[in-house]
């Protein structure tokens, strides 16, 4: 397929310093890129909004690009032009991808960082894919090794990753127990498939014996814990017996300091999960992932909730609704029809 003749610009988001995003994004006329000979260039159809992005406006998360710079890091859109070096896709292929300087009509992609989009999901479900979806699968299944009728404990059930975890842990055969922040949430866990679902501000400092007495005293054979401080401290009151305490993030705003010698003493894991360095260091599990989640997709047994679609002009705001915890899975920003 031949290439289309590509605009000379294009409209982008942009952080011009840091701060919360309304005040320190703007929209800008910007030249569009060109692929370098191992990258591939996109035409962005829609991104998903993720917590990372909250951070790069704030120059809180681990990767602080230079100023200014766009936004974004999870998309779906068509490949355009691809660099010589890469084969795997071409010119004309809807395909998903994760990389900083997502939120622009074009973005131009390291070829390892993208792959071809499920044909059963539209375009802002496969936008919501790659992020969530890989970091609960590498959580779930490379970090803790869950196994079919183990007991699950989903933090966060009702967010964008924490559905995801829901979803794969329904389908890898465990019981899956989650916990929301308020009683809009809880049926959006619910729905992903959780037993039983735990609203947070409700159980109070009770959260761990109620697991317990869900699980006749066991306590919960893995923990997904996106958020950290108070989530993180009751996880470790209610893991079984050699149970495994994945540790994704801090939504919280809390990082938990561990007591190693209550690991000891009760045989416990605390496993670490920063899914972007399989990601850099072990791609070829980054594309075994990706298969199996494109199988699972196409049987219906996962499926990207997408709580709002809102235009890209209102990228900013979308943005700090994820910052502020109240949207369930997915928002997403649409660029191209």
């Amino acid at each position: 397929m031949t290439a289309p003749l590509l605009p000379e610009s294009m409209r982008a988001w942009q952080i011009t310093a840091h701060g919360e995003p309304r005040e320190v994004m703007h929209l800008a006329d910007v030249p569009t890129p060109s692929p370098s000979p191992s990258e591939v260039l996109i035409r962005v159809r829609a991104v998903a909004v993720n917590f990372p992005d909250v951070l790069l406006a704030r120059g809180e998360y681990q990767v602080r690009p230079d100023l200014p710079f766009t936004p974004g890091i999870e998309l779906c859109g068509d490949v355009v032009a691809v660099g010589e070096q890469v084969r795997h896709v071409g010119v004309g292929d809807r395909v998903v991808a994760s990389h900083i300087g997502s939120l622009a009509e074009y973005t131009s992609v390291p070829a390892g960082d993208v792959r071809v989009a499920p044909a059963g999901l539209d375009d802002t479900q496969a936008a919501g894919l790659t992020i969530a979806y890989q970091t609960a699968w590498f959580a779930l299944h490379r970090r803790a090794r869950l196994q079919r009728g183990e007991t699950l404990l989903v933090h966060a059930a009702a967010g964008g990753v924490g559905l995801a975890a829901v979803q794969l842990g329904v389908a890898a055969g465990a019981r899956v127990i989650g916990v929301v922040g308020s009683p809009e949430k809880a049926e959006a866990a619910r729905a992903a498939g959780a037993t039983h679902v735990l609203v947070r501000p409700e159980v109070g400092d009770g959260l761990a014996q109620r697991v317990k007495d869900l699980t006749d005293g066991d306590g919960a054979d893995v923990v997904f814990d996106p958020v950290g401080g108070s989530a993180f401290d009751a996880s470790t009151k209610c893991i079984a017996f050699e149970g495994r305490i994945v540790i994704v993030g801090f939504a919280s705003g809390e990082i938990p300091a561990a007591r190693m010698n209550h690991a000891l003493v009760k045989n416990y894991s605390l496993l670490g999960l920063h899914w972007a360095l399989y990601q850099q260091r072990l791609p070829e599990l980054a594309d075994q992932a990706h298969a199996e989640l494109v199988r699972l997709a196409e049987a219906g047994e996962i499926q990207p909730v997408v709580d709002d679609v809102v235009a890209f002009a209102d990228a900013p705001s979308a943005i700090e609704r994820l910052a502020a915890g109240s949207t369930v899975g997915r928002v997403v920003i649409t660029i191209a029809e």
